[in-house]
């Protein structure tokens, strides 16, 4: 057997540590990054639920990177905009679309055709947080009870009217009508806090909206919360009975937040920014947006958030075909 000589020995040593180079671009990447600003897409209107938090990620973000965070909010189309931006833009680490159900479970059941692939065009970061719904009206409404609505709606099929802003605010307004048996008028919105101005200013009649926009108009007595989508009553509004308790019986419908970049990003770099998100959702300014609007943080490994929004994806076309939604 012949020895290897030491110019052999050295020739593999050069040849494997290229090889090893070659072989890991993307821990290169990771280590510098992020390097320069990163860009949040939102898929909501400034002053929405998905916003705010976004904004309280950032913040974090910022001061563990000392890198500014932009958030462009590109609200309309159910989201869909955003997404299709997001996942059009470089698989660097520097474009992150932080989202809800609405892009990446619903929509898919709700439009014949979407501009971007919930699965495909994305690889997931983490889980953000998950909360629940209200049902609100305006302080000078009539109705008081969840019941009230009802009757009036019964009394008056089609006549009554309710806002949405999000496909969570939509499928929870539908899953209402379906469970009650009730005919109500939908209005759709851009985004959650245009409709909940015009519930304010008497255009529209109900709306079911996230916590974080819907609490802080309860507790100012601009708005009536008549009912809480889940299960489970608010922490922010413990005397308000959910939607079940209130008589329809069954009702339970959260929403709940994540973290995507577009797919190809490097595994290394999508792990690093799995590693400052689960940090930013654990900080002070996201647990004042949590505590705030009745959400909670919630966090997973990318490969937790795939299996999740793969089960999302089923159960909200369920809860879609129920409510009899026809896709546009």
């Amino acid at each position: 057997m012949t020895r290897p000589t030491p110019l052999s020995r050295r020739a593999a040593l050069a040849a494997f540590a290229a090889c090893t180079v070659l072989a890991l671009p993307g821990l290169a990447a990771a280590q510098a990054f992020p390097a320069r600003p990163i860009t949040f897409v939102v898929p909501f209107a400034a002053g929405s639920a998905t916003d705010q938090l976004a904004r309280a990620l950032g913040q974090s973000v910022t001061e563990q990177t000392k890198q500014a965070v932009v958030v462009d909010n590109k609200a309309g189309a159910s989201g869909m905009l955003a997404a299709q931006q997001a996942a059009r833009a470089a698989a660097d680490g520097y474009t992150v679309l932080i989202t809800t159900n609405t892009t990446h479970a619903a929509n898919e059941h709700l439009y014949k055709k979407l501009p971007y692939h919930p699965v495909k065009d994305f690889a997931p970061v983490t889980g953000l947080g998950k909360g629940g719904q209200v049902l609100v009206v305006n302080t000078t409404s009539p109705y008081k009870s969840v019941a009230d609505v009802l009757a009036a709606a019964r009394k008056s099929p089609g006549k009554l009217s309710f806002g949405s802003g999000s496909s969570s605010s939509r499928v929870a307004g539908e899953m209402l009508k379906q469970l009650a048996g009730v005919d109500l008028l939908h209005v759709p919105y851009k985004s959650n806090p245009l409709a909940i101005t015009d519930l304010l200013g008497g255009q529209i009649d109900l709306m079911i909206t996230d916590t974080a926009t819907g609490v802080p108009q309860v507790k100012a007595g601009k708005l009536r919360a008549l009912g809480y989508s889940t299960q489970k009553r608010s922490a922010q509004l413990p005397d308000v009975p959910t939607i079940d308790e209130a008589g329809v019986k069954g009702y339970d419908m959260g929403y709940w937040f994540a973290a995507y970049v577009p797919a190809g990003t490097p595994a290394p770099v999508v792990a690093r920014l799995n590693e400052l998100l689960v940090a930013a959702v654990k900080s002070a300014p996201a647990k004042a947006f949590f505590d705030a609007g009745g959400s909670e943080g919630w966090t997973t490994t990318p490969d937790e958030l795939a299996k999740f929004q793969a089960a999302e994806t089923l159960k909200w076309g369920k809860v879609i075909k129920a409510a009899g939604i026809e896709a546009e």
